[in-house]
């Protein structure tokens, strides 16, 4: 009963700091916009223009692209550029923490890679592979691979050497040493670096999509921003990515790594 309560008095805290932030966003733009005149209302996003189009937009006889449809889209991109990504990652990091050579040459050339937006493979995905999907999730898998990679070589590399010794002496194989004791000793470091590279793909496919014209939300926020010009539309498929985002992190990753943490004794209350 006393958990239920702490969880509603959760609630309605995030619910209240929200209304607090959309009032003080009100208020910036009346006083900015409709008295002191600084800014034009058409450069300027208000909370009840947003609204008014989000109204519009999930309505059923909305005459533009389905905005349902365009969220059905990117989350299909984005679910099998970040699959494929974990797979690739996984492989990379495992070999780049086993090899020496590896970990000393081709790791810089990784975490230089990772400092490149992924706006920047565009111009390659669409020359490799055409107006196509293969081209955005090709730029999704460049984006959040890499980060995978040195999240697994990191989680690896991090493990006590302590478990390895003591798994050593109990003469267990290569293969139970690292899925028995490594895996399991670096997996919350591991679920952090997979948690990174979700953020990763979901921002390389909305750059993706607004550079490669298909549907999808990149592509809906590109058109608001270029054919429409329309402040309030723009700031609303910024903030529908943004909900669509943190709820697969919450959903999928938080909850995954608080099982984590609780099964070996990390969970703590937090105040």
């Amino acid at each position: 009963m006393k958990k239920k309560s702490t969880t509603v008095k959760k609630i309605l805290s995030r619910i209240g700091f929200i209304i607090i932030i959309i009032a003080l966003w009100e208020l910036v733009y009346l006083l900015g916009v409709e008295v002191l005149g600084l800014w034009k209302s058409y450069t300027i996003p208000s909370p009840q223009g947003v609204w008014e189009r989000c109204v519009d937009m999930f309505s059923f006889d909305y005459t533009g692209m389905s905005i349902y449809a365009a969220v059905a889209a990117s989350l299909l991109r984005a679910f099998i550029g970040f699959a494929i990504s974990v797979v690739i990652g996984a492989v990379l990091g495992f070999l780049i923490s086993k090899f020496k050579y590896l970990q000393e040459n081709l790791k810089p050339i990784i975490l230089g890679i990772q400092t490149l937006p992924s706006v920047c493979w565009v111009p390659f995905a669409i020359l490799w592979f055409g107006l196509d999907q293969s081209a955005v999730i090709f730029v999704i898998i460049v984006g959040s691979a890499f980060s995978i990679a040195m999240a697994v070589d990191n989680g690896i590399q991090n493990v006590d050497p302590l478990y390895i010794r003591a798994a050593k002496t109990m003469g267990v194989s290569q293969s139970q040493l690292y899925f028995k004791v490594i895996i399991p000793a670096a997996q919350p470091m591991l679920i952090a670096g997979l948690k990174s590279g979700w953020s990763f793909a979901w921002r390389a496919l909305m750059a993706a999509e607004m550079m490669i014209s298909m549907i999808g939300l990149g592509q809906i926020l590109d058109a608001a921003r270029s054919i429409e010009s329309d402040i309030n539309k723009v700031t609303l498929i910024m903030l529908i990515i943004i909900v669509i985002g943190t709820i697969i992190d919450r959903v999928i990753f938080t909850n995954w790594e608080n099982a984590v943490r609780r099964r070996y004794g990390l969970d703590r209350d937090r105040k």
